[in-house]
């Protein structure tokens, strides 16, 4: 058995190793400790703690996947609910969709009893508003938002350069695997951007025959090349885990215009080997991960790659 997570699960995956060890299915003991997380008002990427869209309004992305039968759910800009990994849960037991996004999305969450709730933490309101009353011109404020946003893309900065998302991997002791991905996306981006947390094969993808990868922070780019699905395609090929994420990272490296950035690559395969690869990013980054057997989980620094 094993767990892979990025360092903001840091409460939340103790709760899943410990379902992990009592036996529940992998993709249920993920969920539960990734529904830790996005409460966590100490984790400013994710959730409560997140930060809002461009006009002060919270937007969660989630997905879940079950690698042997891969089955997938999916919520982009899901409003009023910190729950977006269970409403995602909801959609790939429900539904005969994938993906629900914006106001459909926050429907279908009210209809499976997830009821509306305070997402917008204060805190985050007030950095946000202060940082709209420098950055819009003066003569403008007064009809803020009601003004040309797509110019201050470029203006607004990330207060914490948050582009992080939590992603949960896992496999249990029937050797099912599984990911799930929860974010609160880019801080100040512009209303409706979905990032890769929420679209199959960028951000993530799970293959109980392969293994299963989830990627963090730029997610403009890992959606380009579709890194997730890239990882577990080269392994069904015959590529070593190792080889896998060389190939994904290479394809990286070749993007040209758009925006660019770091991108953190999670992966594990079937005989339970993993990987955390740091690409272009100049933090440090750390994960966590939990093997049968382990007391608790063990913190890591992720290999550097830079290009």
């Amino acid at each position: 058995m094993l767990i892979l997570a990025n360092v903001e699960a840091t409460n939340g995956i103790k709760v899943s190793a410990k379902l992990l060890e009592n036996e529940l299915p992998i993709l249920d003991a993920l969920v539960e400790g990734i529904s830790i997380v996005e409460r966590d008002p100490k984790v400013r990427s994710v959730g409560y703690g997140g930060w809002p869209n461009m006009i002060g309004e919270m937007e969660f992305d989630a997905a879940v996947m079950d690698g042997t039968s891969r089955q997938i759910g999916a919520v982009g800009a899901l409003q009023d609910s910190l729950s977006a990994v269970k409403v995602a849960r909801e959609v790939m037991l429900r539904l005969p969709h994938v993906v629900l996004t914006s106001a459909g999305a926050s429907r279908f969450a009210k209809e499976c009893g997830f009821e509306p709730e305070a997402v917008l933490m204060p805190d985050s309101k007030r950095v946000w508003r202060n940082k709209i009353e420098k950055t819009v011109a003066p003569n403008l404020i007064d009809q803020f938002p009601n003004i040309p946003l797509a110019p201050l893309s470029n203006l607004i900065t990330d207060p914490e350069r948050v582009r992080d998302t939590t992603v949960f991997l896992g496999k249990d002791d029937k050797g099912d695997i599984a990911v799930c991905t929860s974010t609160s996306g880019w801080a100040w981006k512009y209303p409706g951007r979905l990032g890769d947390s929420p679209i199959p094969g960028a951000g993530f993808y799970a293959d109980s025959r392969y293994g299963a990868a989830a990627c963090t922070h730029t997610g403009e780019m890992t959606m380009r090349t579709s890194t997730a699905r890239c990882i577990i395609l080269a392994m069904q090929l015959g590529r070593s885990l190792e080889d896998a994420i060389k190939l994904a990272i290479e394809d990286l490296a070749l993007l040209k215009g758009g925006f660019l950035g770091g991108v953190v690559i999670h992966a594990m395969d079937a005989n339970e080997n993993y990987q955390v690869i740091n690409f272009n990013c100049s933090e440090t980054i750390r994960y966590w991960v939990w093997r049968d057997g382990m007391r608790t989980p063990e913190q890591k620094i992720a290999e550097k790659h830079t290009f």
